[in-house]
């Protein structure tokens, strides 16, 4: 599943035809909706709408354009029919439609997939980053810190706090995101982060096992019972995953596997935080047990490598840590090299990667984790959608959802070659502009 390397074709870039904005407050909201429903239509005639002059569309397609995974379309056009894509190809083949948009040459992409972050918190922890790039030593508490200013927040602050990085995420491309408990580790603050996550995603991940406690440092078996427990019994409405930070300090191999098998009995599916701080037996539990996902990967064996190979287990990588803590950086050319399946996300939490920007990382990814631009690219698209396990997003490619990310350049490669830039000019999510 790596992707080939097209070659883009510039063309002239110029500013996108205008059009409604919807109110700030309730398109946040309404944009960062993961809903997978259809939309219903308007009336027995759904509007449809052709983007043309598009420099190079990234289709994911693979039946598409250029024949490689990316799917790369030069001199592009897309039709898109309420909330999902009916139509890609040349402009010069382009069908008649209600409504035309002009794309000013610039190349478009799918929204990105953010499938691994951390967004229920409150408070941050600059001090601690501050103390560990200026090479001082550092006790402040870590994880626990966060916990402590999560406990203290109300619902309202969290919220707020939630749907600001949305809206950075979302002016960022991202268009579907993955988030995550675990900075509150009691019943009653796991429940209510996965309760204000719900409301603005149906990618809501339960990880009650992110850290032991320190109100259970004396007996992390007590905790463990609680999390497959009594937590897991609230906070299981709330959400589609369980995670578990499978490494030392954390849970060990056993627990993990008892946390993520009480969690697949309730109907959540697994996903793991494996091998971020050094080998253990994450990655190898994540396949054993056919997570989605096996997320880090920094420390891998051979065995490790040839397991996700071999499975439908995605490798997620997440160089927004590496980059903020100064540790290794994750081997993505061995993975892509051995077969594995990758994707590309941010990890934004407050402590040890605190960036919502998907361009950031992927610029990161090719120029420090060995990747091409095209397949970072495809892993911050497809490969988290892979992540997610999910086929209507993450492509371009009729009977996806219409989430579309437009660049102020001609070649989704200005992503790594212009690191820093905004160059995000226009995001449309289910069919609708939204950035």
């Amino acid at each position: 599943m790596t992707p080939g390397r097209p070659s883009g074709r510039p063309a002239p870039v110029s500013a996108p035809a205008p059009a409604p904005d919807p109110t700030a407050e309730q398109a946040t909201k309404d944009a960062m909706s993961n809903a997978t429903t259809v939309s219903p239509a308007h009336s027995a005639h759904t509007a449809s709408t052709l983007i043309t002059n598009i420099a190079a569309l990234v289709t994911n397609d693979p039946s598409s354009g250029d024949g490689s995974p990316l799917g790369l379309i030069q001199d592009a056009a897309v039709v898109i029919e309420g909330d999902r894509v009916v139509w890609t190809g040349g402009s010069s083949k382009a069908p008649a439609t209600d409504n035309r948009v002009d794309a000013g040459g610039r190349a478009v992409l799918p929204g990105f997939v953010d499938s691994h972050s951390h967004l229920v918190f409150a408070g941050d922890r600059t001090q601690e980053f501050n103390a560990r790039m200026s090479g001082r030593a550092y006790s402040a508490g870590g994880i626990r810190t966060t916990v402590a200013a999560t406990r203290a927040a109300t619902d309202g602050q969290l919220e707020a706090n939630l749907l600001r990085y949305l809206d950075e995420a979302l002016r960022q491309g991202t268009t579907t995101f993955e988030t995550k408990s675990g900075y509150g580790l009691t019943v009653e603050d796991e429940a209510r982060a996965l309760r204000i996550a719900a409301r603005h995603t149906d990618e809501v991940t339960y990880l009650g096992a992110h850290i032991v406690p320190p109100d259970h440092a004396d007996d992390p078996a007590a905790y463990v019972a609680l999390v497959t427990g009594e937590m897991l019994d609230a906070c299981a409405p709330h959400a589609r995953w369980i995670d578990v930070f499978c490494e030392k300090g954390a849970f060990d191999g056993d627990q993990a596997r008892a946390i993520l098998t009480a969690g697949r009995a309730k109907g959540l599916l697994p996903r793991v935080h494996a091998n971020q701080l050094s080998h253990g037996p994450g990655v190898q539990l994540a396949v054993e047990l056919d997570a989605a996902s096996a997320d880090h990967c920094t420390h891998l064996t051979d065995a490790d490598v040839d397991a996700l190979a071999n499975s439908a287990t995605v490798a997620t990588l997440l160089p927004g840590a590496e980059f903020s803590t100064r540790a290794e950086w994750p081997d993505a050319r061995r993975l892509l090299d051995a077969g594995a399946t990758v994707a590309l996300s941010t990890d934004c939490n407050p402590g040890s990667s605190f960036t919502s920007s998907v361009p950031f990382c992927i610029a990161l990814a090719v120029r420090d984790m060995r990747m091409t631009p095209d397949e970072a690219v495809w892993s911050a698209t497809a490969g988290g959608a892979a992540a997610l396990r999910r086929t209507d997003i993450g492509r371009i490619a009729p009977g996806a959802r219409a989430d579309l990310t437009f660049l102020d350049a001609p070649s989704h490669v200005h992503l790594a070659y212009r690191p820093g830039v905004p160059l995000v000019g226009e995001v449309w999510r289910r069919g609708a502009r939204v950035v």
